[in-house]
């Protein structure tokens, strides 16, 4: 992903992304030092965006079955 994807300005404002607040243990919630624990979709006038706290999506998963010869570059007849 490309620097610019993150730091970008119309980021969608979220506790979770907030550099006031400090995700709780349940994945959840947020201790915000401004406004107490709220939840991680919340936000207010306050928010300033981190990118490190950021969570990547997941890579999307291989689907199919593959065999070896999927896989080889040499001619799959020689052995």
């Amino acid at each position: 992903m490309k620097l610019k994807k993150l730091l970008r300005k119309n980021m969608e404002p979220r506790c979770t992304y907030c550099s006031h607040g400090t995700p709780l243990a349940d994945g959840r919630r947020i201790a915000c030092r401004r406004r107490g624990v709220v939840d991680g979709t919340d936000h207010c006038r306050a928010f300033q965006y981190d990118p490190l706290r950021r969570v990547p999506p997941k890579p999307a998963a291989l689907r199919g079955h593959f065999t070896d010869a999927d896989f080889s570059l040499g001619d799959t007849n020689e052995k």
